[in-house]
């Protein structure tokens, strides 16, 4: 029989964390603090023309975005909003939750035509569904789209002369509300911010950027750049209210020292779920099944470093690890576990009880691997579907993705390749912040992050270099010590392989 795995004890839960319902207080605080900021400019008393509300990963931003919706169509100063965004698959879901709650003549979708099939069955229900402007109804208090589609050629005036101006009496909208802010880049917003005269970001601060922004693309003024993310252009500005929602609804308690590390710089982060609200049930595993995956239903970030294995193709593309998790995942998966969480009220007040077992998932899916180059995501594809057709999985228990297009995106499990493993230096794409906090920042549960064996040595003789991981302009690419400090928030354990071992048949 093998013998365990001994994982050294990452951070533990901070003392000074809050949850339940103090942490969602501080939330409400803060959003109420930016609605009101908000009012101020409607009814002309504040001359904010950006109001930002900066997030963490699963702070519950999009329903903070929703609320101020409502606060700002209650206003008699505003006649009509714009909601944007940098992909349809954010749009979406909003224009369906603000359709069922105006109902669809006052809410419109704006999408093109190339969308209209990829569209969601029974959205017609939800709100009025248009590819051109001429289509918007005249009763629409609520007109969605993504940037790209606003920001169309001529689109404004078109929109202009089917409306009209709104309550300001020169915009079409009175406010322009920006889902996922930060990942919208400046060059964009700037397309689409003529139609209100005030705009609302928000978002996820560690979102990955549509492209990477390390380099500055832009030769003359090195403090502009088109490509980043445009609420840092204007954050500190005396005209710019900015807010942060310090509570964060999707981690475990004890995952909230690395969410913590990530978000250094602010003033304080709590999570919403105590300590023990969120576990997994195990079947009776061997070893070093066993040990793994106590640690990681124990709801700790788990980091697994493996040594023995043999080469790799390249330091991110990686069958060799991923026929080591495959050793893994299949005992688990033979013999099914289930996930248990606390629910909650709206106001972050426990509930009661939910459990869900492996063969019967719903909602988001169960586990997810993650990896940060297509060729490893083809190879974890791979994995998953041997696994999914060997035992009959049903669909939901297991998904493979990049990182990057996972983002936004929820699951009860994560099993990651850490973007280091196997590197040989720190370069601007396996060093980026927003890829490493995307990685780590999307389970509810548990959190397995795998890599070769060596990451401390990498670091340790790493040159030392300036990184701004959180500001803007400059490269977000992480210093070493950035690294050392999120890998010091991981329960840490290290396996020997023989490389002869290859996945199970």
């Amino acid at each position: 029989m093998s013998a365990p795995v001994v994982f050294r004890p990452g951070a533990p839960v901070p003392d000074d964390a809050r949850h339940h319902g103090q942490a969602v207080a501080a939330n409400v605080i803060a959003s109420a603090e930016a609605t009101a900021a908000l009012m101020g400019v409607l009814n002309g008393v504040e001359s904010y023309d950006k109001i930002l509300l900066r997030a963490a990963a699963g702070a519950g931003k999009s329903v903070a975005l929703v609320q101020m919706v409502g606060e700002a169509l209650a206003n008699p100063n505003c006649l009509r909003v714009a909601v944007t965004a940098f992909a349809n698959k954010q749009v979406i879901p909003l224009a369906r939750r603000l359709g069922a709650t105006y109902g669809e003549e006052k809410v419109c979708l704006f999408v093109s035509e190339k969308w209209l099939p990829k569209l969601p069955d029974g959205i017609d229900d939800d709100c009025t569904v248009v590819t051109k402007s001429k289509n918007i109804p005249e009763s629409a208090r609520v007109v969605l789209g993504v940037s790209h589609k606003f920001k169309v050629f001529n689109e404004m005036n078109r929109m202009l002369e089917r409306l009209g101006v709104g309550a300001n009496g020169e915009r079409i909208f009175d406010v322009l509300f920006v889902d996922e802010a930060w990942q919208l880049p400046l060059h964009l917003f700037s397309g689409v911010e003529g139609y209100a005269p005030v705009a609302v970001g928000v978002g996820d601060v560690g979102q990955l950027p549509p492209i990477d922004p390390s380099e500055n693309p832009w030769r003359g003024d090195p403090g502009y750049n088109p490509y980043r993310a445009w609420p840092t252009a204007y954050e500190g500005l005396p005209t710019t209210c900015a807010r942060d929602l310090p509570a964060v609804w999707r981690p475990t308690a004890e995952q909230l020292p690395l969410w913590r590390a990530f978000y250094g710089d602010w003033d304080r982060l709590d999570c919403v779920a105590g300590p023990g609200d969120r576990t997994i049930e195990l079947p009776d595993l061997r070893e070093p099944a066993r040990s793994v995956w106590s640690a990681v239903a124990g709801g700790h970030a788990t980091l697994l470093e493996v040594e023995g294995l043999a080469e790799a193709e390249a330091p991110d593309i990686d069958q060799p690890l991923l026929d080591h998790l495959e050793t893994l995942l299949l005992p688990l998966l033979e013999e099914g576990f289930t996930v248990v969480e606390q629910t909650y009220d709206n106001d972050g007040e426990p509930e009661g009880e939910r459990r869900m077992p492996s063969d019967a998932p719903t909602g988001d899916p169960l586990i997810v691997i993650l990896a940060t180059r297509n060729q490893a995501v083809d190879d974890a594809t791979d994995l998953v579907e041997r696994l999914t057709d060997k035992l009959g999985l049903p669909e939901g228990v297991l998904v493979a993705s990049t990182v990057d297009s996972w983002q936004g995106q929820t699951n009860r499990i994560t099993i990651a390749l850490h973007p280091l493993s196997g590197a040989d230096k720190l370069d601007d794409f396996n060093s980026a912040f927003g890829r490493l906090a995307v990685t780590c920042t999307r389970a509810t549960h548990g959190l397995l992050v795998l890599a070769r064996a060596g990451l401390d040595e990498l670091l340790d003789g790493a040159a030392a270099r300036p990184g701004t991981p959180v500001g803007e302009p400059g490269t977000r690419a992480l210093p070493r010590q950035t690294h050392q400090r999120i890998l010091s928030a991981f329960q840490r354990g290290c396996v020997s392989v023989r490389q002869e071992a290859g996945p199970p048949s």
